[in-house]
């Protein structure tokens, strides 16, 4: 027999309904009593009993742990910042390898239903999982991190699209070759374009870098074209994306063309020759 013992009545009846739904209740019968459910085993699977309470404290607790973890550290963020990085928190658990994580609380679990008759779960949570509590931890100020930067890229963003909207077009058009996370620039005549590797005329660039084509973007920012064709050769990345954002509707993207064939064919060239070397 093993006693769960839950803060109130009504938290026990939902853990119940929980419990019922979702526990292979073959072996066992239960009885919930005020604030406490009572499990009775015909043959007392400890494995199976503390892979399903970890799943239960991980569904009852995890978000309200983080909140307090939101609370406790970072108070000074709105209520709407921090429910935007509690979304982000849930988003870094659900896409990290959450076995490490779900092992943390089995292995404490397993080592307490093992030894003891009863469980006072809040206590539980508490005391017994620290190591789960660090990781919660961890994943806040991950978390916190990323909305802090995703912030200051959001107002780097709008400061150069105020700035491009301000300013007059040195250029008519030009085109930006993307290949291998690398750009290269043509002018309308389709002739190559030298990248602006003055560091003092980079005062629109952020601390935040994108990639190696920093220099790729200051020069158009300062030649601010009034139609930018961007050519894809292989995938878009954050520095596509960024562009975009930058330069709005200047933008059309193209992946055949006759720009994109070209380098298309220079690049399989060179590859062919590495190789064949």
């Amino acid at each position: 027999m093993f006693t769960l013992i839950l803060e109130n009545s009504k938290i026990a009846h939902l853990v119940y309904s929980y419990i019922l739904k979702n526990f292979n209740l073959y072996d066992m019968n239960l009885t919930i009593k005020s604030n406490s459910i009572t499990f009775k085993f015909k043959n007392f699977d400890y494995k199976s009993f503390s892979f399903h309470m970890s799943n239960l404290i991980i569904y009852f607790y995890e978000s309200t742990l983080i909140k307090k973890i939101l609370k406790r550290n970072y108070f000074y963020f709105s209520d709407f910042e921090l429910e935007s990085i509690l979304k982000n928190c849930k988003l870094i658990l659900e896409n990290e390898d959450s076995n490490h994580k779900n092992d943390l609380i089995y292995l404490s679990v397993f080592d307490y239903v093992t030894n003891n008759s009863y469980m006072n779960l809040d206590g539980f949570v508490q005391f017994r999982l620290k190591d789960y509590l660090e990781v919660l931890d961890y994943v806040v100020d991950l978390a916190v991190n990323n909305f802090i930067i995703n912030r200051e890229y959001l107002k780097f963003i709008e400061l150069l699209q105020e700035y491009i909207s301000s300013s007059e077009s040195k250029a008519e058009i030009i085109h930006l070759v993307y290949l291998k996370n690398e750009s290269i620039l043509l002018d309308e005549f389709k002739n190559p374009i030298p990248v602006d590797d003055y560091i003092l005329d980079a005062k629109y660039l952020s601390d935040i870098s994108f990639s190696s084509n920093d220099y790729s973007l200051n020069t158009l920012l300062n030649l601010l074209p009034k139609k930018l064709y961007i050519h894809i050769l292989d995938e878009q990345d954050e520095f596509i994306d960024t562009l975009k954002k930058i330069f709005k509707s200047r933008v059309s993207i193209c992946c055949d063309c006759e720009i994109c064939n070209l380098y298309k064919d220079a690049s399989y060239t060179i590859q062919s020759e590495h190789f064949d070397s």
